[in-house]
Parts: C-alpha cells; structure tokens; sequence
C-alpha cells in the first residue's frame, strides 16, 4: 500500500504536521510518498527528502501554487491519486479546504481528522466535539485521509529520499489570492509551541491578559484563550483554542480562568500535563487537570510570574 503525504509549508519552512502526517501514514504500511506543491518550495522538497520513512519525494511549482488554493491543489493531488492507494494531509486550513475536492473528485467518502491508525481500512476519530471516539472503516478502494497531528508522533529526519519534478495541471482559474494580514509575534506559533497558557472569560478584560501574557514571556509560551473570551474582545481570534479554534497538544498547558467547557476542552485536553487555575473549585476544567489550583487569579498569576524570576 502506497501512500502520498500532502506537505504543509509556507514555501520556505517545511511545518511539522508534515512529519506527524508521515507518521499516519507509515502505520498504513509500505512505502510513503510526500507531495510539495509550492512556488520556489525547492527548499522544502529537500527538507521534505529527509523525513525518516519517505521513499519519494514528488515537487510541484507554479506560480498558482503558492498559497495552495483549493481549486489548482485538488486538480494537481486528483490527477496523482491514481498511482496511490492513500492520499492524506493534516486536518489545518490548508488541508481542510482541498481534500473534500479530492474526495469529491475520486467520489469516495473523506475520513477527517484520525487519531490513530487501526489497520490498513480502519481508523479511529473523534466525534461530540472529542467526547467520544468512532472507529470507521472504509471499503473504498482509494481512502482520504485528513489526520489530527497532535497525537501521532514527529518522524525524525534521517531520511535520504530522492526528489522528482511532477508537473502541475493548468490552473483552473477559479480563485486567485488576494491579500493576507499575518499578526507578529516573537511568541512560539500556537500549534507547535511546547508550553501554552491560556486565558478565560475569567480574566474579565483585554487588559487584564497582560497578566498571563507576561507568564507566557518567562516560559517562552505561546498564548490562547478560550472561545467565551474571544467572542468577549478579550484576545484575538487567531489565539482561541477549542472545537472551533486550534487544537493543541503541547507538553504544558496552563488554564488560567477557564471554566472547561466540552468545546474548549476538545482543543487541548490531549497536552501532556495540564495545570488549571480557577476559584470556582466545581469548574469541569479539575476533572482532566493533572494539577489544579483553586485561587484567585489576580493573585495566583502575579505571584506565579514573581517566582518565574
């Protein structure tokens, strides 16, 4: 069985969820295969060749490839597909907008966001917003596989893969890029920080984040907050995590003032260690914290930041 691994990249960096990806699919069985479709990605095709477990790497460039729109992806990963029995890529906002088009394309039943690899047709996701999990199979004879990266493991980079042009179709003309507006930060990207703290409705204004965010400056953690503070101007969106945020899986995450909601909840309850501080001592967030404080946390958190030195 031989499966093809859609990269995830911005060009010049080639982003983890490709290696965690690798790994799904290694556990498939037999040879995997990673796909750059960029423009000017040729560094990372060579980034990619060094992935532990890939055999091929096929490279892609076009202009309309750059940002990875949905409609030349599909038609580049469609036309590819037939030489492949599994076609997967990780379940971000790049993955999410083409692989429906492929598996519309290949009129076979996309399987989103597996957490576990249980055979060669079986896999494992979770559904009630990671309340509880499914196991699905699949007698299609291609499979379509977005795959929740933060429980599979980063495939190391020891690998030697060659590298081989593959031409892209012509673009269908459908959607063009028009801008973006990326917010900076010299905190760690939220999805593959090591150490989170994040804030709830409890931090009770934009003000008041500064608290935890002086916190994140000490540890060297990436910052985010719950969905109640976001949709109160507390945070941004891009820092919300949850069921309709990002979901993370760093080996610290700290809840400061989160009640613990099921769809918070389903965004970060896979983190190695969780702490939770909260003066509610019945907030759900106690149930999954390996650690919790009950407390004030206008007291807790300076006193915290103090002993961080």
């Amino acid at each position: 069985m031989t499966s093809l691994v859609i990269a995830e990249h911005d060009n010049s960096e080639l982003k983890d969820a490709t290696n965690k990806t690798v790994t799904a699919a290694a556990a498939l069985g037999e040879d995997v295969h990673v796909l750059v479709a960029g423009s000017g990605a040729g560094a990372v095709a060579e980034a990619a060749a060094k992935i532990s477990g890939v055999s091929k790497v096929l490279h892609a460039d076009a202009p309309y490839l750059e940002k990875q729109l949905a409609e030349p992806m599909s038609a580049l990963v469609t036309g590819l597909a037939a030489n492949y029995d599994a076609v997967l890529a990780p379940a971000t906002t790049t993955g999410k907008n083409f692989m429906p088009r492929v598996a519309a394309a290949l009129d076979v039943a996309q399987i989103s966001e597996i957490v576990s690899v249980d055979g060669p047709y079986t896999f494992t996701r979770p559904i009630y917003a990671g309340n509880a999990m499914m196991q699905v199979q699949t007698a299609d004879p291609k499979k379509v596989i977005t795959v929740r990266t933060t429980t599979f493991e980063k495939a190391g980079n020891d690998g030697s893969a060659s590298v081989e042009s593959v031409d892209a179709p012509a673009d269908p003309g459908l959607s063009s890029f028009v801008s973006e507006n990326l917010a900076k930060s010299d905190r760690p990207e939220l999805t593959a920080a090591r150490i989170v703290i994040s804030g709830g409705r409890g931090m009770g204004s934009k003000e008041n984040f500064e608290i935890i965010e002086k916190v994140a400056d000490k540890l060297g953690a990436a910052v985010g907050a719950s969905r109640a503070a976001v949709d109160a101007g507390y945070a941004p969106n891009d820092w919300q995590v949850g069921q309709t945020g990002k979901v993370v899986a760093p080996e610290l995450y700290i809840a400061v003032g989160i009640s613990g909601a099921i769809q918070h909840l389903a965004g970060m309850k896979d983190s190695k260690v969780i702490v939770a501080i909260n003066k509610d001592e019945e907030a759900p967030i106690f149930q999954i914290a390996d650690y919790g404080l009950v407390a004030d946390l206008f007291k807790a958190v300076p006193e915290l930041e103090a002993a961080l030195g």
